[in-house]
């Protein structure tokens, strides 16, 4: 009895488990089999190994194969095992380095040609390849640039089979193929846009700035041109480059979608999903392999849902755990998926379906009932997690009450974020956050830095006539240290909270 193993990648959400592939030949009848619980994509790797050695000159034995994923209790899924699978299934009868074998991850799904063909999810495969100390990974040629992102990794951005069989040591005739290029679409360079640009709502840009300052959630509810979606687009461009933390996860993410990967982006992520987007596109899911929604693709970004009174009110509720948490976990049967979810969320909606509503000007036609259930869509729970709600006028009638101000630049904003983020990290040093926007309400309001009782008498007073929650009391603190941040004080004053209040109900034009 022979028996030859190596290694491949099991991911579950972001985080890969390593799978030992077990090759076992025995004098049984012929017969070639794949045990450990796979999917049907993993139990065809059956014929697509067969052909794949054939047609790459490689003989498979004749007698009884079995492959084992191990642990056997962990659902393995997709054609990124048959590389591992081909490499066992051969080295059971010799003729390769079984040291070399051993010490590998193989990870990518073979043609009937024998060539390999890119599969997602190599980034993250090779980042748990790495933490569990194998330091030499095959992949296909077509993730390569992905794969070798990884520091302290040996990485063969292999074409064919018979090159990972040469690679152990294997003689098989060099036949030359084209490589099999990537799927994804290719990766666009976003257009330059500036704050400078947005005209006449100057108290909107301020706003913005305090929301990137400590990462807070924002509402803008205004008529159609009003520039909603203008000042959300430009929201990135003022927030600090991702670490190298952030960076890794958000490409990690990415190859997880499909999507290629060539370098680690610095930029924060920007999602903007249309208004008919499914829960599943939203949060996550699928019926045969869970891959990552908007929210996660959007983690250490912004997600930006324009025109929200258009989503399915079941949509956007489910948004409210991952808000709390940071994470999503996906369930389905025999599966579970977690991904981050630390995104800052800007909601953008019209006051009414014709979206004329109490606009100065304008008229409105539709019936009170439509304009009820249009509002109704943002469920009071998802309001009382947003921590700026804005309301802005047409440009026109902003623009004369701005008196021609000169607008802020992205730059200038980007300068002040930093500088406002440096002092929020600075003061949170012995704690377990760096936003203004993750502290615990407890601390905020009992812990050493708790605000006088002179400046908490307005928010006091909002608590004990209804309009604010609890929830809603400790987020109008978070938003008034940023505000303070911003200003360069250490402690919060009266005009502190005082401004976080009307960002929360105000209106701003």
């Amino acid at each position: 009895m022979t028996v030859a193993r190596t290694w491949s990648v099991a991911l579950a959400g972001v985080e890969g488990a390593l799978v030992d592939v077990e090759a076992d030949l025995s004098n049984q009848e012929p017969r070639f089999i794949i045990i450990g619980l796979p999917d049907k994509a993993l139990g065809e790797a059956v014929q697509r190994v067969h052909n794949a050695c054939a047609n790459s000159g490689l003989v498979l034995p004749r007698r009884r194969l079995t492959i084992n994923l191990s642990p056997a209790s962990l659902p393995k899924h997709g054609a990124g095992f048959d590389v591992a699978v081909a490499i066992a299934a051969l080295a059971t009868e010799g003729g390769m380095d079984a040291a070399s074998i051993a010490s590998t991850v193989h990870l990518g799904e073979l043609g009937l040609d024998g060539r390999l063909r890119p599969v997602p999810g190599v980034l993250p495969a090779v980042v748990a390849a790495a933490r569990a100390g194998i330091t030499r990974v095959v992949v296909p040629w077509a993730n390569r640039e992905e794969a070798e992102l990884v520091e302290g990794v040996t990485v063969l951005g292999a074409v064919s089979l018979a090159e990972v069989a040469r690679w152990h040591g294997a003689e098989v005739e060099d036949v030359a193929h084209e490589p099999v290029g990537g799927v994804g679409a290719p990766e666009v360079s976003a257009i330059p846009t500036d704050l400078s640009e947005v005209i006449g709502q100057r108290e909107a840009v301020e706003a913005l700035i305090v929301a990137a300052a400590g990462g807070h959630h924002v509402l803008m509810s205004g008529p159609p041109g009003a520039g909603k979606t203008m000042l959300a687009r430009r929201l990135p461009g003022i927030l600090p480059d991702l670490d190298d933390r952030a960076a890794l996860a958000t490409a990690s993410i990415r190859s997880l979608s499909g999507e290629p990967v060539t370098t680690l982006s610095r930029t924060p992520p920007f999602e903007a999903p249309h208004h008919s987007a499914s829960m599943a596109a939203l949060v996550g899911g699928g019926s045969r392999q869970l891959r990552p929604g908007a929210i996660a693709r959007a983690s250490d970004g912004v997600l930006f849902l324009d025109e929200a009174g258009e989503f399915a009110a079941s949509s956007l509720d489910a948004l409210r755990q991952p808000l709390e948490s940071g994470s999503i976990v996906i369930h389905r049967a025999g599966a579970t998926a977690a991904y981050p979810a630390r995104f800052q969320l800007i909601l953008a909606t019209n006051p009414c379906p014709c979206g004329n509503f109490g606009v100065p000007g304008g008229a409105c036609e539709c019936p009170a009932m439509a304009i009820r259930r249009y509002l109704g869509r943002l469920s009071g729970p998802l309001l009382d997690r947003i921590d700026i709600e804005l309301q802005l006028l047409r440009v026109s009638v902003a623009r004369a009450r701005a008196l021609e101000q000169p607008g802020i630049t992205t730059a200038t904003a980007r300068e002040r974020v930093a500088a406002a983020r440096e002092r929020a990290a600075a003061r949170l040093a012995a704690t377990p956050w760096t936003l203004n926007s993750q502290v615990a309400g407890t601390w905020l309001r009992e812990g050493p830095l708790a605000p006088a009782a002179a400046a908490r008498r307005p928010l006091d007073a909002a608590l004990h006539r209804g309009a604010l929650t609890l929830r809603g009391y400790d987020r109008v603190l978070r938003v008034a240290w940023s505000h303070a941040d911003l200003a360069g004080r250490s402690t919060l004053a009266i005009e502190d909270v005082g401004r976080a209040l009307y960002l929360k109900k105000g209106i701003t034009a």
